[in-house]
């Protein structure tokens, strides 16, 4: 599969981690890979963008253009808490007199429902923050259950990898040493190859050597029957040439005898 990566590390089971430049040697990857890494303005451009327009409302947006404008955010405005009276150019009017005195009672019944709320919290404040907190209390269990859940999987799954790699550091050195035994035995076969070799040379060299002394030998009798005439000589030679195969032949099997079954 393209862009997946094996790891072919056991750290589990492997050994030497605490040893004189292994720490410097990763940081020097790391910092090989960074420096190959260069970051674009958007690094997040592969990902799906988030829907935002479910959550959004008018005065969110509002409020977004505002921080994308870099403006500033307006005070609280307090004129619906305050009682003008008409401008001074309509003091003789009637109906500015008129609103004057509605908004003043806007602002009673405001206040009335304001103590109103403030005598129903004194009575039921208590009761409801009691509920609340009682809430809170659940949710908190709720989310530290499943934050003790979500440890616990962790953990198995740490137990699981660690037990993993301890069964499979033990493999890889039974295979290792199985490795090294058959290097060991074909460095072993070899080497035996290698002296049977040699020892055929020698056994070719030296019946070489024992035809050669043979081939002599033959044509020195052969002067010697040529100087030394005698009656019998046809008899001699034939005699000879049947007795001196034999004697070749009992000496070639004498000498077979001497050397190892494998190299016959």
């Amino acid at each position: 599969m393209a862009g997946e990566v094996f790891i072919d590390a056991l750290p589990y089971y492997d050994q030497g981690y605490d040893e004189p430049g292994i720490k410097e040697a990763a940081y020097a990857l790391i910092e090989e890979e960074t420096r190959r890494y260069r970051p674009t303005k958007n690094y997040l451009e592969l990902l799906t963008p988030i829907d935002q327009l479910p959550f959004e409302t008018e005065l969110l947006k509002r409020e977004f253009e505002r921080m994308s404008s870099r403006l500033p955010m307006e005070s609280l405005s307090m004129k619906r808490y305050e009682l003008p009276p008409p401008p001074i150019g309509r003091q003789n009017d009637h109906s500015a007199w008129t609103e004057c005195v509605e908004n003043s009672m806007a602002q009673l019944e405001h206040q009335a429902e304001r103590v109103a709320n403030l005598e129903l919290l004194s009575k039921y404040g208590s009761l409801t923050w009691r509920i609340h907190n009682d809430l809170l209390t659940k949710m908190l269990d709720c989310a530290q259950k499943q934050l003790q859940a979500l440890r616990k999987q962790i953990q198995e799954i740490n137990w699981n990898r660690k037990n993993d790699q301890m069964e499979a550091g033990k493999t890889l050195k039974v295979l290792q040493e199985s490795w090294v035994k058959l290097v060991t035995k074909n460095y072993e076969i070899e080497r035996a190859c290698q002296d049977l070799e040699q020892e055929l040379e020698k056994m070719k060299k030296r019946q070489e050597e024992l035809r050669q002394k043979k081939k002599k030998r033959r044509r020195g009798d052969d002067r010697d029957d040529v100087i030394e005439i005698d009656e019998d000589q046809p008899r001699k030679k034939e005699k000879e040439e049947t007795e001196e195969p034999q004697q070749e032949i009992q000496r070639v099997e004498f000498r077979a005898e001497d050397y190892p079954e494998e190299l016959l």
